[in-house]
């Protein structure tokens, strides 16, 4: 087994930053910018579409979204807002794909 790596003060200090980070975005916010069913913010969350929905009920079928299921919204918006300006490898390394997804034509008809 390997060692452990030792933290530095600037990796102290990014730890310090990304706990302390407020990122996140509620459903009906992502819901309100995206044209994104309940089921595509489900895959998102890695949750049920009947969780999604109750996410947009009212009354007792209300139900609040987690913290981690906002940070999942936040982060998939700022993929679909900056997806290319993000190097290849570096997204290789965070998602593991195997292949870059091309851009889209603005002046093609979205699918």
């Amino acid at each position: 087994m390997t060692r452990p790596r030792p933290l530095s003060d600037r990796d102290l200090a990014l730890i310090h930053l990304y706990a302390n980070c407020q990122l996140g975005l509620s459903p009906r916010r992502f819901y309100a910018k995206w044209e994104v069913s309940h089921e595509a913010i489900a895959q998102i969350c890695s949750r049920s579409p009947s969780t999604v929905r109750r996410w947009f009920g009212k009354g007792k079928h209300y139900r609040t979204p987690s913290l981690d299921d906002l940070r999942h919204l936040a982060l998939m918006d700022f993929l679909l807002e900056h997806y290319d300006e993000i190097p290849l490898n570096l997204f290789d390394r965070l998602c593991g794909s195997p292949q870059r997804i091309q851009p889209q034509n603005p002046n093609s008809p979205s699918t």
